[in-house]
């Protein structure tokens, strides 16, 4: 037995004296990856106390709308550039900031379902299975029934509607309004609008034999060359941003304001309230 044993000591520290560089190796790296995984977790930490203070910083919040008082909205009706349907003196004063380029004026109107489909299960309309009533049709209803008074105002919310509201004012002027509005918010409009018009004053004949079926093509053309209405624009952005209306549609019943292409089912109260119901 003691000859094994002294046999065995010679290859035990010869097997040691082998393995010791490479296991110092191995306690390096060792060492070196756990030091670098540490600096890794800390850098973490910090990314995530910096992301959560960032998180914690306030935002900036959308300025509020300026207050609108009732004799605004009823000037607007006094008003003999605007397109206007009753008086001021009506229970019910509905207006509209429009774009007629703009998706969501198109929503409002319930004439382009295909529009309302693609927007959201909020926007499908009734008729189709959803829930959502356009507003402009409930309020053209009510004045037609002399209960409700309504002005139309443009500012420019997608930005390809000045030759459309240019061509409504041209209807305007001859009785023809909701034959054009109606027919440029289909979905055939809406494309003419945004993908072969543009504001192109070159488009007139374009857009006239488009409204052919709502009003006389030569006079909606001669109109529109004419120019008559270019400045009218203008005069109705600022109107729509003195009651604090910059985005598309935007809705006042009275003074209640909606901003946004929402369910007449959401404005019923305030009409109602209006109306003394």
């Amino acid at each position: 037995m003691p000859r094994t044993t002294k046999a065995l000591e010679p290859v035990k520290q010869s097997i040691f004296e082998r393995f010791a560089p490479i296991m110092l190796i191995a306690i390096i790296v060792l060492t070196f990856f756990v030091g670098t995984l540490w600096q890794k977790v800390q850098d973490l930490e910090k990314g995530d106390k910096t992301l959560a203070a960032a998180n914690n910083q306030p935002t900036q919040a959308a300025p509020t709308p300026p207050a609108v008082d009732i004799s605004q909205i009823k000037s607007l009706f006094t008003n003999d550039k605007l397109i206007k349907f009753g008086d001021e003196n009506k229970k019910a004063l509905f207006v509209a900031v429009e774009d007629p380029s703009c998706p969501y004026c198109s929503i409002a109107s319930g004439l382009n379902p295909e529009l309302n489909k693609s927007a959201g299960s909020q926007f499908l309309l009734v008729k189709d299975g959803g829930t959502y009533v356009a507003p402009v049709i409930e309020m053209k209803k009510l004045v037609d029934a002399g209960k409700a008074s309504f002005v139309y105002i443009y500012t420019p919310g997608h930005g390809n509607g000045e030759m459309g509201t240019k061509a409504m004012y041209c209807a305007y002027e001859k009785g023809k309004f909701w034959q054009v509005h109606d027919k440029l918010m289909t979905k055939e409009g809406y494309d003419l609008l945004n993908n072969t018009v543009k504001n192109d004053k070159a488009q007139s004949g374009t857009i006239a034999d488009f409204l052919k079926s709502a009003m006389s093509a030569t006079e909606m053309k001669s109109c529109l060359d004419s120019g008559k209405y270019d400045s009218r624009i203008t005069e109705d952005v600022n109107i729509a941003q003195g009651l604090g209306v910059s985005g598309t549609p935007g809705f006042f019943v009275n003074t209640t304001r909606f901003s946004g292409a929402y369910s007449w089912t959401q404005m019923e109260s305030a009409v109602n309230t209006a109306l003394g119901i």
